[in-house]
C-alpha cells in the first residue's frame, strides 16, 4: 500500500510518491532542468520576467494569427499567472489584430463553482470576469472578438463547452501549476472507494472531460493567498474545469512558472517525471507525459534551490 498524504490523508497528491524520485528530483540543478527536454517535452528558460511575460503573450498573438473564418482557431488560457493578460491587449492593438474578422476564438479553462453550477461574473473570484477586465475590455473595441468566440465552463452545461474543442482547433493550451502540481483545476483525486489503497490509473485519469470538482486542501489554501489575501472563507470547494479529454486536442500545451506559485521542488517534479516518462494521477502534471507536445517555461531566477533556508 502507498504512504498517506502528509498534508491531506484523506487524499493523493504528491507527498505519496516514491522516496526514490523524490531524492533524485531534489538534486537536480538548473542545468540539469534544462537537459530534460526530449522528443515530445521542451524546457524553456528564461533569463528576464519581461521576456518571459511577453513570450507567454505572443502565444496568444500566433494562436489568433492562424485563425481564418473558415477554420477558426484559439488558445485555452489559465487564471494563474495573469500578468502576461494586459500585454495580449497591448499587442492585439498596436498590431491592428482584428480578432472577430480572423474568427479568433478563446477558452477559458476552469470557474469557480457553488451550489453546483459555476459561478458568474458577479463573484469577486471569477475567473472570466478576471480574464476580461485584464486582457479583453483592455482592447480597441473594433478589435475585440465577439462574446459568442468566448468559452468558459460557466452555467449547468459543461457538455456544450466541451463539444467547442471539437468544433475549433485549441492551437495552445496555456497554465500554469499550482501547489499540488495541477494544470486548470485537474487536482488528485480524494482517497476513498475504488481508490483507498491507489490513486486512479493514468488510463483513467485521463479519460476525464470538462467536469466539476471537489478541490484538494492544498488548492484552496494555494487560491486564498494567491488571490484572497488569505481569506480562506470566500474561496470555494469545487470548480468547473477542463478536462484531459480537451487536453489532448490542443495541439500544444504550454505550462508556465515564474516561481510565484509552485515552489522550487515541485517545478523540478513535474519536469522530470514528463521527462523521464512516469506518469502518476497523484501527480497530475505528470500525465503530460502522454501529450505528444508539451512545453514548460520557466523564469531562471524563480526556480529556487532545493535546500534547507531557515526563515
Amino acid at each position: 500500500m502507498r504512504k498517506k498524504s502528509v498534508v491531506a490523508p484523506g487524499w493523493w497528491d504528491y507527498t505519496t510518491i516514491d522516496k526514490s524520485i523524490v531524492e533524485d528530483v531534489a538534486k537536480l540543478t538548473v542545468k540539469d532542468l534544462e537537459q530534460l527536454s526530449r522528443p515530445g517535452f521542451k524546457v524553456v528558460i528564461y533569463d528576464t520576467l519581461e521576456d518571459f511575460y511577453l513570450a507567454e503573450a505572443l502565444e496568444y498573438i500566433d494562436a489568433w494569427r492562424q485563425s481564418t473564418p473558415d477554420n477558426p482557431c484559439g488558445i485555452c488560457g489559465p487564471i494563474g499567472p495573469t500578468e502576461q493578460l494586459p500585454l495580449v491587449a497591448r499587442l492585439v492593438n498596436s498590431l491592428d489584430l482584428n480578432l472577430g474578422k480572423l474568427g479568433a476564438k478563446f477558452w477559458g479553462m476552469d470557474e469557480w463553482v457553488e451550489n453546483g453550477v459555476a459561478v458568474t461574473t458577479d463573484h469577486p473570484l471569477s475567473f472570466s470576469k478576471c480574464v476580461k477586465q485584464m486582457c479583453f475590455d483592455l482592447m480597441r473595441p473594433e478589435l475585440r472578438m465577439p462574446e459568442k468566440n468566448m468559452h468558459f465552463p460557466a452555467g449547468d452545461n459543461l457538455a456544450e463547452y466541451s463539444k467547442t474543442f471539437d468544433q475549433f482547433k485549441c492551437k495552445v493550451m496555456q497554465g500554469g501549476q499550482g501547489d499540488v502540481k495541477h494544470w486548470a483545476f485537474n487536482d488528485p483525486v480524494k482517497r476513498e472507494g475504488k481508490y483507498a489503497d491507489n490513486p486512479p490509473s493514468p488510463e483513467e485519469y485521463l479519460k476525464l472531460g470538462t467536469r466539476i470538482v471537489d478541490l484538494h486542501p492544498m488548492t484552496i489554501m494555494q487560491n486564498a493567498r494567491t488571490s484572497g489575501g488569505g481569506n480562506i472563507s470566500q474561496v470555494p470547494s469545487c470548480a468547473a474545469t477542463v478536462g484531459p479529454v480537451e487536453t489532448w486536442k490542443a495541439e500544444k500545451v504550454s505550462i508556465w512558472q515564474a516561481g510565484a506559485h509552485d515552489n522550487a521542488f515541485g517545478q523540478r517534479l513535474t519536469a522530470f517525471m514528463i521527462s523521464k516518462n512516469i506518469p502518476d494521477s497523484a501527480v497530475p502534471m505528470s500525465l503530460l507525459a502522454k501529450h505528444p507536445n508539451v512545453q514548460f517555461n520557466y523564469y531562471r531566477h524563480g526556480i529556487g534551490v532545493c535546500e534547507v533556508e531557515m526563515h
